[in-house]
């Protein structure tokens, strides 16, 4: 019988202002799947701290943090360790500042720059749209036009 562990993770939505407009960076990890970058916070750590940190490594990209978009759960099977993990995600609004997406870990296949109304079809993940929504509204809101 497979073990039931908790895993709590902390990302973000990395934005920038171009002549196209507002864009985000998206990662592509495997299977061809589009997702925003995340991964554990470590001991010690704040999700803050973690999301852009995780950013960094994922993306190539440093920027600063904004604010908080909200969180994300699932549940997801490890074949590995035969543990299902109930997963937390908190997810933050980043500004980019510097950094190159060629310089990306060897964990994300590639990273991109969307256009934000093509980022959140892009996104493979139902949940991660809806922090895709989040990042749109706040940024309509804050910037005061539209994207």
């Amino acid at each position: 019988m497979s073990q039931v562990k908790r895993q709590v993770s902390s990302g973000g939505v990395t934005f920038r202002k171009s002549d196209k407009g507002i864009e985000v960076a998206l990662i592509r990890i495997r299977a061809g799947r589009w997702a925003l970058p995340k991964g554990l916070i470590n001991k010690g750590e704040v999700p803050e701290e973690t999301a852009l940190r995780e950013v960094r490594e994922e993306t190539g990209l440093e920027g600063r943090l904004i604010d908080k978009l909200g969180d994300i759960e699932y549940w997801y099977f490890s074949k590995e360790d035969q543990t299902k993990y109930h997963k937390f995600v908190h997810f933050y609004l980043i500004e980019y500042e510097r950094g190159s997406i060629d310089d990306h870990d060897w964990e994300v296949e590639e990273v991109k720059w969307f256009p934000v109304e093509d980022a959140i079809k892009t996104l493979s993940y139902k949940s991660e749209k809806e922090i895709m929504e989040k990042a749109i509204v706040y940024l309509k809101r804050t910037l005061g036009h539209s994207l």
